[in-house]
Order: C-alpha cells, then structure tokens, then sequence
C-alpha cells in the first residue's frame, strides 16, 4: 500500500468516533402547551406535537383541559445497578403554589432495565396552580437513586 494517503480514512474514523453517543441513563423531554393556536405555529415539529396533544378533544372544555406541561422521561438501567423494582419519581413546583412541591411516581417491575414514561400536568391541576416552575426527577432502583436530573430552577 505504498502511495496510498492514509489521513482520509483516519480522519473518517476519527468523526465516526466522535459521533458515538454513550447512553444516558436519564433523558427529559418537556412540551409546554400554552395555547392552541395550531394556525400561526411555523415550526412543523411543534405543530405536530400539539396537534397529537389535541387530538380527539372536541368541545371547548376537552381542548382546554389539555393545556399544560408535559414531561417525557426516558430511562435505562446502568449495569451494575442494585437490583429491585424501578421508580421514576417527577417532583415539581407550581406557580401558584408557592414552594409546595408535588409528587408524581411510576413504577416498574425489577426485570424492565429501560423504559419511558410521562408525566403530564394538565387540566384542572395546571389551569388553578399555574405554570410548573421547577421540577426534578430521580430514577431509583431497589430503593437506591440511580440518576437525578433538574430545571435550573429547582432547589
């Protein structure tokens, strides 16, 4: 192989090494729906997503009543982790309600290692509380936190 220029393939290796993502443990999505307004929304993605958000709702009040903050939550189970049964807690504070924080749990049994899940304050809870200021979720196997993300806000 002589004369054949090497830095090409190295230089192709060495972006495709870089791209590898490793895998987190915990991934937090949120949506906010404020209004539903579909008409002047210009990002298709967003448009989508409230249009997936709206759908089915027909009377004023069923549309209404989806307003609010929606959390996605991907997990997956790091090896090595102590084993149990899987708990993704959300705990979150709303503007109305001062520094009152609110629990949302779901549970897993111990032999799902990954998953998703949603948490969705919407309706009656977001149109009386107000918007969700903070918020924090901790993913727990066996009773002991695996791994923890927050809004910049939480304290």
């Amino acid at each position: 192989m002589a004369g054949v220029n090497r830095w090409p393939l190295l230089l192709l290796l060495l972006l495709l090494g870089a791209c590898a993502a490793t895998k987190q443990p915990l991934v937090v999505k949120q949506f906010s729906m404020l209004n539903l307004r579909l008409e002047n929304v210009e990002d298709p993605i967003i448009r989508g997503e409230k249009q997936r958000r709206l759908y089915g709702a027909v009377s004023t009040a069923e549309l209404t009543s989806r307003l609010g903050a929606y959390y996605t939550i991907l997990w997956d189970i790091p090896p090595g982790s102590p084993a149990g049964e899987v708990e993704v807690l959300f705990e979150f504070q709303q503007g109305a309600t001062a520094s009152l924080v609110k629990h949302l749990v779901k549970r897993f049994p111990a032999s799902q290692t990954t998953g998703k899940v949603e948490f969705a304050i919407i309706g009656k809870d977001y149109l009386q509380n107000g918007r969700v200021l903070a918020w924090k979720t901790t993913l727990s196997r066996g009773g002991k936190p695996v791994a923890a993300k927050k809004s910049h806000l939480w304290q």
